[in-house]
């Protein structure tokens, strides 16, 4: 997890950002906690969101470890559970109550269901597929909550605000997306030969989607804020490493993955690139709506991922589902 990677440079790369304000959702471990570090050393206060105080607490003392720089921001907890669309609104809403300005929102939590625990055919209590709401009903609720700050600081002159969604390569391999539906929302793949991995690659292709069509609500309202998706490429993170060692021969597919994949702190680049870059603030209407691969490069998504109808059929129904059960 070294930070002397030969391949990113963030002292060149990113923008100076005393005095801006960003979140990182997921932050405690993973790639979150790389794309944190990145942005408080660049000087951002940055709030870590997760799910418990020991949690963060944990991933402070590891920042502190890694080093954060001579000029460092300052990182502040944001109680945030992705489980219930209530409770990420009410961590929106407690962030509002104390910042004035959010500069920079990442939405990099995620979670792949292990089917010893969950299973893909898992169900909030309110009967919604659980990869579904942590992946994307709840990130679009909670963003939904911000859109005041983040709008707001959008209107001061030489402001730049980014939202940037971590999605995967994995959406490329969906077979016929529909999001028409709580019955297409809760398509547990079953009769594929990967139930498990169909059920996370398609909550990865509504992330794209979403950023799509909230790059496009911002255009036709002439807000200035950038949205982007971004694949971080492939990562020995901390649930992949849990992964191959689950399986028959795990170490020596951890040994074997170890070659080909990169760092943990070389996957938080990307995002944090996307979020910080002096390119994007140099180009912001070439980089508005891309899709993102390491280490900063624009790629095209997937024929799905650029759907206009498909991003439109996941937004009308996000929003149904957000009404019906009063999440807003």
């Amino acid at each position: 997890m070294g930070s002397s990677s030969s391949h990113i440079y963030p002292d060149e790369d990113l923008l100076d950002l005393r005095g801006r304000v960003a979140i990182v959702t997921g932050a405690n471990s993973g790639l979150g906690i790389y794309i944190l570090l990145h942005l408080v050393r660049r000087g951002a206060k940055v709030y870590l969101a997760a799910r418990s105080q020991e949690k963060a607490d944990i991933a402070m003392a590891r920042l502190e470890d890694e080093g954060l720089g001579p000029t460092p921001g300052e990182i502040v907890w944001l109680d945030l559970d992705l489980t219930e669309p209530l409770k990420a609104k009410a961590a929106a809403e407690w962030f509002i109550e104390r910042e004035t300005r959010l500069d920079i929102l990442v939405n990099n939590a995620a979670k792949y269901q292990s089917p010893s625990i969950l299973g893909p055919y898992a169900r909030t209590p309110d009967g919604i597929n659980a990869s579904m709401m942590i992946n994307h009903i709840s990130p679009f609720v909670f963003t939904k909550t911000l859109l005041p700050v983040l709008e707001h600081t959008a209107s001061i002159p030489s402001s730049d605000v980014r939202i940037v969604n971590v999605s995967s390569v994995g959406h490329r391999w969906v077979p016929s997306p529909r999001y028409d539906s709580l019955e297409a929302f809760n398509n547990d793949f079953c009769d594929t030969i990967k139930p498990k991995t169909n059920v996370y690659c398609y909550t990865k292709l509504a992330n794209i989607l979403w950023t799509n069509e909230l790059q496009r609500c911002f255009d036709k309202a002439h807000i200035p804020i950038v949205t982007m998706s971004v694949h971080p490429g492939s990562v020995m993170s901390e649930g992949n490493i849990r992964l191959f060692t689950s399986l028959t021969c795990g170490r020596l597919i951890n040994w074997f993955f170890s070659l080909f994949f990169i760092s943990p702190y070389e996957g938080g680049y990307t995002p944090a690139w996307a979020a910080a870059s002096k390119e994007v603030a140099a180009y912001p209407e070439k980089y508005k709506g891309k899709y993102l691969v390491p280490y900063g490069i624009i790629e095209e998504a997937s024929v799905d991922a650029r759907r206009e109808d498909l991003a439109q059929e996941l937004w009308r129904t996000t929003e149904q589902l957000v009404r019906d059960f009063r999440w807003f």
